[in-house]
């Protein structure tokens, strides 16, 4: 069941809000900034890479899969995680939309 409060606001802006939301957090985004960083997908332990504890690494590894942001296949007893190349391209996308609509010329003050 949604809340009033969800109901009230369009699905872009939802959806906008919940990717927002995967990148707010330090942790979050340096496990993408890694993924990026070595330009193919990992099998085995990130938190290995990370000053986090696997447990605080796997729930973030869950709020960026559950944003589409990454991937993790089950191989084995290990999982591949990649990231998932079309959603950062809307990513990317949908932030350049909502920012174009703010004027920046205007005094808001």
């Amino acid at each position: 069941m949604k809340s009033i409060k969800e109901t009230t606001f369009d699905e872009q802006l939802i959806y906008k809000a919940k990717l927002f939301k995967a990148l707010a957090h330090p942790a979050r985004l340096a496990i993408l900034q890694y993924l990026a960083d070595i330009q193919t997908c990992i099998t085995g332990d990130i938190a290995e890479e990370l000053p986090l504890s696997r447990t605080t690494v796997n729930q973030h590894l869950k709020e960026l899969k559950d944003v589409n942001l990454i991937r993790g296949t089950v191989e084995g007893v290990k999982t591949n995680y990649c990231l998932n190349a079309k959603a950062i391209e809307l990513l990317r996308k949908e932030t350049d939309d909502f920012l174009s609509k703010i004027d920046l010329k205007k005094n808001y003050c």
